[in-house]
């Protein structure tokens, strides 16, 4: 057999495993509850003097 070529059994092989949908599996979303926070340390001016400084080049 050359390669990249396949026979009638891995056809059906493949037919079979692509045609299968699994719709087993809980769709209902989570809701998480909580807050994030993040600290760069840097203020939004500077962040947009670097943010310009990097369009520049």
């Amino acid at each position: 057999m050359s390669m990249g070529a396949y026979d009638e059994d891995e056809h059906e092989r493949r037919e079979q495993k692509t045609g299968v949908v699994d719709a087993g599996f809980d769709d209902e979303r989570t809701d998480y509850r909580g807050s994030i926070t993040y600290e760069s340390g840097e203020s939004a001016e500077d962040l947009l003097d670097q943010f310009h400084e990097l369009n520049e080049t």
